[in-house]
């Protein structure tokens, strides 16, 4: 999920970092937002990089559906029209992952690739979330120091400690309580459904069919869970475990085995002859690159190096953080492994990846850790309980050095819940079809099988022999890609769940 930028998981728990995206404006100011009663669409911002054709709007909606004639907040969406309206289906939908990902940059993107696939079946449309791009923002006001992504991210300390996480999660849950207000409480899933069905109405809809990627695919289950009789054809892309008990806390465990399911395709490329002309040839046999990275970390801890970026040494967690990131497409493993060299190489500068370079936005650290921490109550647990975790789970999975299992902010967040979160059942049409690939990093498959499992007669699931997070239009295999692709554009899906090697 190429890098599938737009579908890249939540900072906490999955991913890379949320996209920024400050060209889905309007321009010209002239086009009024979206209403009930249809959306005036416009040109979009030319820093978006639009499609030929793409249209841009704002939606209004309610900041708190329990109080609808209250105050309302305004979402970026936009559309690609058919290209042959003779042929035109209905509306399929775009429904990015995160939390933290612009849909409406999903589709510049996308958008060319899927309205070829489509050949006119549908209007292709995507929005930005609340809290998201071009959408109405949430901040929490946290210092520049908590918003890199290996200080938001609980990456433990060199020898394990995790002192520095537990402080820091205290403050930027204070932060987010004193500053968020009720945006901040309003970036939940159950309003992203209910957006998405505001949306749904200002199109003129009586259903909607979707393409969800990541997170996008909870999204997409509890929208499904929700208004069942609104769905058309319905795609999940990279799912992982709805577990309404656990949600995001289980995504982010379920990131060390995914590490591990993972790393062997990048241990065989870097150690691959091909490799050696590049010069990024790690080692000679595969099973020798995961003891060479695991040590780079470790010394890289014990003894930062300088980088490229004055004044922002590479450590070890920023090592093992650039390798979660690479370990989503094999496009990044270039990069990955020239860090690498560069880091071996005593005479070496590193050049740190533009995620690790700096801090993020606090507007996308406020998405970031909004979302999974309002959707579920989160344990309260001692630090020694967070401690032995850690240690636990350095010890079964180092790529990811305890990561997974640390405590973050949800831990002392104010309020808990926002809603009792969402069960996904087998109750409702036949019409979904998941696909995942075998090897993911982000969504591992055994979490899939979990959404597969829940969702039961209710969906077919195509898994895919290979690597990386996002399969559709995301690496190449033509099996899995001709799957989705029919069940959209013909409606037909696998009579049982099949594996495309």
């Amino acid at each position: 999920m190429t890098t599938n930028r737009g579908s890249r998981p939540l900072l906490l728990a999955l991913s890379l970092s949320a996209a920024v995206v400050a060209g889905v404006a309007l321009t010209g100011g002239a086009v009024a937002p979206a209403a009930a009663a249809g959306i005036g669409w416009g040109d979009c911002d030319a820093a978006l990089k639009p499609l030929p054709g793409q249209r841009c709007a704002l939606l209004s909606v309610p900041l708190d559906y329990a109080d609808p004639d209250g105050p309302r907040i305004e979402l970026a969406v936009s559309r690609l029209p058919s290209t042959r309206p003779e042929a035109r289906r209905g509306t399929l939908v775009v429904i990015p992952g995160g939390p933290g990902s612009s849909g409406v940059q999903r589709l510049a993107q996308k958008g060319a690739a899927l309205s070829a696939e489509m050949d006119g079946a549908y209007d292709l449309v995507a929005f930005d979330p609340r809290g998201v791009g071009g959408s109405a923002k949430a901040r929490c006001g946290l210092d520049d120091a908590d918003r890199w992504m290996v200080t938001l991210r609980s990456w433990p300390g060199a020898d394990g400690r995790i002192d520095d996480n537990v402080a820091r999660s205290r403050r930027i849950a204070e932060a987010c309580a004193r500053n968020g207000g009720p945006m901040l409480r309003s970036l939940t899933t159950a309003n992203q459904v209910r957006d998405l069905d505001r949306l749904r109405q200002a199109l003129g809809e009586r259903k909607l069919s979707a393409w969800s990627v990541s997170y996008g695919t909870y999204v997409a289950a509890a929208y499904a869970e929700k208004f069942p009789g609104r769905t058309d054809r319905w795609v999940l892309d990279s799912s992982n475990d709805p577990d309404p008990k656990r949600v995001a806390r289980g995504w982010l465990e379920g990131m060390a085995q995914g590490a591990d399911d993972r790393f062997p395709d990048f241990a065989a490329w870097a150690a691959h002859p091909d490799r050696a002309d590049d010069g990024l040839r790690l080692a000679e046999r595969a099973e020798d690159v995961r003891p060479l990275v695991l040590d780079l970390a470790a010394r890289l801890d014990r003894e930062p190096r300088a980088s490229a970026t004055p004044g922002v040494p590479l450590t070890g967690a920023m090592i093992l953080q650039a390798l979660q990131q690479a370990l989503y497409s094999d496009a990044s493993f270039p990069a990955f492994a020239r860090l690498v060299t560069e880091a071996l190489d005593p005479a070496g500068e590193p050049v740190l990846p533009r995620e690790l370079a700096g801090a993020m936005p606090d507007d996308v650290a406020a998405i970031t850790v909004g979302v999974i921490c309002n959707d579920v109550d989160w344990p309260r647990s001692s630090t020694r309980t967070f401690e032995r975790a850690v240690a636990a789970d350095r010890e079964r999975h180092p790529l990811t050095a305890g990561l997974p299992v640390n405590v973050t902010p949800c831990a002392y967040w104010k309020g808990g819940a926002v809603e009792k979160p969402v069960r996904v059942t087998e109750r409702g049409p036949s019409n979904i079809l998941m696909i995942q690939n075998l090897r993911d990093p982000s969504t591992p498959y055994a979490n899939g099988l979990r959404m597969r499992e829940a969702l039961g007669e209710r969906a077919r699931l195509v898994s895919v022999d290979h690597g990386g997070h996002g399969v559709y239009l995301g690496n190449g295999n033509a099996c899995g890609d001709r799957a989705v692709t029919r069940f959209l554009t013909e409606g037909v899906r696998p009579a049982e769940d099949v594996l495309c090697r």
